[in-house]
């Protein structure tokens, strides 16, 4: 599997880092994890083959992680030559197949029918996905918004889980158990944290009770990046941290 942070920043402004969205690549699976503000123009200026993308996953509804998926669909009708004409799948928490109407229509009809096969499903907690290449995908409800998830993804004995926004849980680290690699948010130093974010050493006692065997930071605001991220995760994390920067990448 391989990991590719396209954007690790937030809502907020930021010079090198653009909003929520990771590339997620296993076997024939590109599944594109949020799809924020910046991340569609990222993906081409970092070379990432966004036009083969097969699969998104929807963590939340917020704009720093959904503004650019009518973007990325237009791109795939009108941006590449020849149109796209492979089937996409996007994948979200409860509620995205109504968001999905709502942003047809305010972008248009396009949006659910871009002239290749475009299918929206809404994920339940207990439900295990099967992708091709027997990948699968299996959704955790997290302290953020009423909708919001984390994604479990798997293929053989190999198992990446992204947090999305989200605020402590222990139930995340306990369904994060043992994990290979660890996509965690990182929003906040301590003098700002609150409910529904994480600051670092947050970060790290999360990876620390999933016993995660690496922790991989994104999402950033500009006031944590004046701290030493990794020492405060350190405290509670005794594991290899990466502080992830846009276009990032690793294999596991």
């Amino acid at each position: 599997m391989k990991l590719t942070t396209i954007g690790t920043g937030t809502a907020a402004p930021h010079p090198s880092r653009v909003s929520a969205a990771h590339l997620v690549e296993a076997g024939e699976v590109r599944l594109l994890l949020d799809c924020g503000s910046g991340a569609v123009h990222r993906m081409a200026q970092l070379g990432v083959a966004w036009q083969d993308i097969t699969h998104v996953a929807l963590t939340h509804f917020h704009t720093d992680h959904i503004s650019y998926l009518p973007l990325l669909i237009m791109g795939w009708r009108w941006g590449q030559l020849p149109p796209r004409a492979a089937p996409v799948t996007i994948y979200g928490p409860p509620g995205t197949g109504a968001l999905f109407e709502q942003l047809a229509a305010v972008h248009g009809a396009w949006m659910l029918a871009p002239g290749f096969p475009v299918t929206v499903r809404d994920v339940s907690a207990d439900e295990i996905v099967k992708l091709p290449g027997g990948i699968t995908l299996s959704s955790h409800p997290v302290p953020h918004t009423p909708e919001s998830v984390a994604y479990s993804i798997s293929e053989g004995n190999r198992r990446l889980v992204y947090t999305g926004d989200t605020g402590v849980s222990d139930a995340l680290g306990d369904w994060a158990q043992d994990c290979d690699l660890l996509l965690s948010e990182c929003s906040l130093p301590d003098h700002m944290a609150i409910e529904t974010h994480l600051t670092p050493r947050q970060a790290g006692a999360l990876a620390s009770r999933a016993r995660a065997r690496r922790l991989v930071l994104t999402h950033f605001y500009p006031p944590v990046e004046a701290v030493n991220i990794g020492a405060e995760v350190a405290e509670q994390y005794a594991g290899p941290t990466y502080v992830a920067t846009d276009g990032w990448s690793t294999h596991f």
